[in-house]
């Protein structure tokens, strides 16, 4: 046990490089709720289930094209059916897609759709319906279908 007893998540931020476009992609592509911006602070506040996201505009300094590490990236809690209707609206808007990959084991087992962001951010949805035994069709199938 640890010293401390964190009682819950506040919220997570995410660096993006444009905050209009960025309100955008998760307002209007993956639906988020939009709380509003926090005052002039280059911030904008999102809601999904019992979390806050914080959209945090990048200084005019930083350099835009950082890559992070291959593991960082957040995930989203999706049903079947909205992880293939992703599928057919990410390929209709040429979202960057990483992989569509199926997990057989582990402590998040299911079916990921690995993808990015117009900023270069590393984003999940996740169907933890999917078993191991369940059909693997690809992304192209799925996007097609």
């Amino acid at each position: 046990m640890g010293l401390l007893k964190i009682e819950g998540v506040t919220h997570w931020s995410i660096p993006v490089n444009n905050l209009d476009e960025s309100e955008k992609f998760y307002g209007d592509l993956l639906g988020l709720k939009h709380l509003g911006r926090l005052g002039n602070s280059g911030m904008s506040c999102f809601n999904v289930g019992d979390h806050n996201i914080l959209l945090c505009e990048r200084s005019a300094t930083v350099d835009k094209s950082h890559v992070e590490e291959r593991n960082v990236h957040h995930s989203f809690t999706v049903s079947p059916e909205t992880l293939v209707q992703a599928c057919k609206i990410f390929r209709e808007r040429n979202v960057r897609i990483e992989e569509l990959y199926y997990r057989k084991g582990g402590y998040f087992p299911g079916r990921e759709l690995y993808f990015f962001d117009p900023s270069g951010n590393r984003l999940e949805l996740r169907d933890p319906t999917w078993k191991a035994g369940m059909p693997e069709p690809s992304y192209e199938d799925l996007a097609a279908s």
